[in-house]
Formats: structure tokens, C-alpha cells, sequence
């Protein structure tokens, strides 16, 4: 049992991290051991994905003076929360642990100012992460520059070779 010096601070901890992040999702563990659990919240650290289990009560509490609090209905039952400035990532990796037959199970999310179905988690899910996204624009930008550079040496390699023709013949 938290005593209320605690559960004040749960609040306040808990709107500062809502606060400092883009991105909420959300999601039933029931069944999940805590190996599971852990494997989940390892994943998520080395994203800089802040995992909670939530004390839901509480968490409502903490909600209601965030731009996050249109998600309090979804704090029922055994619930996590994936906070992060990346929501594309957090959703990834709740959708692989969800696809696995693990016993979670997205429920919802929020990102850019609306709340998520499950389904729409589950489609961002397959978007491309920010690194990803610049490696492939690095790649686009790229590919037209050695373009170009191959074309402006073709012509010259062609001139040089039809006058090395040209004057054995002359």
C-alpha cells in the first residue's frame, strides 16, 4: 500500500514524464511474467522508451493535467504505458511482442494530438523509424549525385578515346 507522500510523488513523477514526451501507448500485459515483462522494458529502455506498469487510479490522477487526458478510460485492468518522443518506435516494438503470441495487447495510443485505436497503433507500427526514414533520403539524395558524376565522365573519357583514335590514324 503507497501512503499519500508517495502516491503524490507517483503523480508528479508520472506528469513530468507525460509532459516531456510526444507519445503515449498503451497496453494490457495480463498473463505476461515478470522475464516477459523485463525482456519488454530492456527493448524499450535501449529505444529511450520509458515502459511503465501503471497504477491506474493514480495514473488517471496524473493524467487529467496533461494533453494526454482523453486516454484515462484506457487505464483499466493490467496496464503499461509506453512514453516516448518516438512513437513510431514504441509502437514496433509493442506490435512485435504483441504479434509473438506473447498475452499483450495493444489497446491504444496517442500521438499528435488524438487518441489511437489499437489498429492505428498497429499501422504506424509499420512505418519507418526516424533512422530509417534519413538512411533512405541519404540514399535518394545520393544515388543522382553519382549519377551526374558518372554521366560528366562519360563524355570526357568518349572525347578522350576518340582522339587518341583520331590521332593514331592521322
Amino acid at each position: 500500500m503507497m501512503t499519500k507522500e508517495q502516491k503524490k510523488n507517483y503523480v508528479e513523477e508520472m506528469k513530468k514524464i507525460f509532459s516531456s514526451n510526444e507519445a503515449v501507448m498503451i497496453a494490457h500485459y495480463q498473463g505476461l511474467n515478470v522475464n516477459e515483462l523485463d525482456k519488454i522494458r530492456d527493448e524499450m529502455r535501449k529505444s529511450g522508451i520509458f515502459f511503465k506498469i501503471t497504477k491506474n487510479r493514480i495514473t488517471k490522477i496524473a493524467l487529467k493535467e496533461t494533453k494526454y487526458k482523453e486516454l484515462e478510460k484506457f487505464f483499466t485492468g493490467p496496464t503499461a504505458a509506453a512514453i516516448s518522443s518516438d512513437p513510431i518506435m514504441s509502437a514496433k516494438i509493442l506490435s512485435k511482442y504483441a504479434k509473438k503470441g506473447s498475452n499483450l495487447k495493444i489497446i491504444a495510443g496517442f500521438m499528435d494530438g488524438k487518441v489511437l485505436e489499437a489498429e492505428d497503433v498497429a499501422k504506424i507500427a509499420t512505418l519507418p523509424t526516424l533512422d530509417e526514414a534519413r538512411s533512405k533520403i541519404v540514399g535518394i539524395l545520393s544515388t543522382p549525385a553519382q549519377k551526374i558524376v558518372s554521366i560528366l565522365l562519360a563524355p570526357g573519357s568518349k572525347i578522350a578515346i576518340l582522339a587518341h583514335e583520331k590521332s593514331k590514324k592521322g
